[in-house]
C-alpha cells in the first residue's frame, strides 16, 4: 500500500485525528438564514388565501425551501413553469398547509449544511502557512524556483494547470505546489459520511488522482471516513484498487510534500 496512505489511516485510527482535523476543517455551523420580512407577509398571506401559485412563487424566492422535493429544483429555474403544471403546484402545496406556517418557517431559516460550508476551509488553512511556507500569487510563483504553493483563484489554478502541466481534466484543483523541483496538484475532500453526495465528492478526488498525461505529481488529499476500517466501499478502494495512488490526508500532507 501507499506510504501514506497507510499513514492516513493509521493517523485516523490510532491519534486525535478528528481534534487535530478541526484545524482543518472547523466545521462550525452557521447562525439561521434571514429571511426578507416583506417575502413572508407575501407567503403568510398567500398561505391564509390557500393562493396555490402566488404561496410557491414566493417560497421559491427564498435561499431555503421548506421541503425536499426532486422537482423543487426545476421549478426555482423556470418560473413559467408553476402555471403549466398545477398539479405539481397541488401536490407541494398539500405539503406545505399539513407543515403549518411555524414549521414552514423554522425549516426556510435552517442553517447551511455544514458539508456545504468545507470547499473553502482547506485553502484557508493552507495559507496559514500550515504546510511551512506561506502560498504566493502567481507572478511570484512562475519567477521563484524554490519550494511554492500557489495562491490563486479556482479559474487561475485551472489555466495554470491546463498551460503550464498538460492538465486537461475538467475538475477544479484545490491545491498546486513546487517541492523539490516537481509540481504537485490535487482536489480537497472532506467526506463526512457514506453514500450518495459523498461519494460522489470522492470519485471527483480520484479522477482527478488519475487524470493521464499531467507534468506533475497528482494527490487525493481525503479526510474522513474513508479512513474508518471496515466495509465501506471508500476504505476499500483505497486499500484495494487505488492502494498504489497518493492519496493522503491533510495531517499528513506536509510531510508528503518534503520528501518528494
Amino acid at each position: 500500500m501507499n506510504h501514506w496512505t497507510k499513514l492516513s489511516i493509521e493517523y485516523a485510527n490510532q491519534r486525535s485525528y478528528l481534534d487535530d482535523l478541526f484545524q482543518v476543517y472547523p466545521t462550525i455551523p452557521e447562525g439561521i438564514r434571514d429571511i426578507d420580512g416583506d417575502l413572508w407577509k407575501n407567503v403568510e398571506k398567500a398561505f391564509k388565501k390557500k393562493d396555490n401559485a402566488t404561496l410557491l412563487e414566493n417560497l421559491l424566492k427564498m435561499d431555503l425551501f421548506p421541503i425536499k422535493d426532486s422537482y423543487v429544483a426545476y421549478l426555482k429555474r423556470d418560473k413559467a413553469s408553476l402555471k403549466r403544471n398545477p398539479a405539481t403546484v397541488d401536490r407541494l402545496c398539500g405539503r406545505l398547509y399539513e407543515m403549518g406556517l411555524d414549521t414552514i418557517y423554522s425549516r426556510s431559516c435552517e442553517p447551511k449544511e455544514t458539508n456545504r460550508q468545507i470547499g473553502p476551509l482547506f485553502k484557508r488553512w493552507v495559507n496559514k502557512k500550515s504546510l511551512g511556507i506561506m502560498p504566493i500569487k502567481l507572478d511570484e510563483f512562475l519567477k521563484t524556483k524554490g519550494n511554492a504553493i500557489l495562491d490563486a483563484s479556482d479559474a487561475e489554478m485551472m489555466t495554470f494547470a491546463r498551460e503550464h502541466l498538460n492538465y486537461k481534466h475538467n475538475k477544479g484543483l484545490d491545491f498546486i505546489g513546487r517541492f523539490n523541483g516537481k509540481y504537485v496538484i490535487g482536489e480537497a475532500k472532506f467526506l463526512t459520511d457514506f453514500g450518495g453526495h459523498q461519494n460522489a465528492q470522492f470519485n471527483d478526488a480520484i479522477s482527478t488522482l488519475k487524470a493521464r498525461g499531467v507534468k506533475a505529481t497528482t494527490i487525493a488529499i481525503l479526510d474522513g471516513v474513508l479512513y474508518i476500517k471496515g466495509k465501506n466501499k471508500m476504505h476499500k478502494d483505497i486499500t484495494g484498487k487505488l492502494k498504489n495512488e497518493n492519496i493522503v490526508s491533510a495531517l499528513v500532507l506536509r510531510e508528503f510534500l518534503y520528501q518528494l
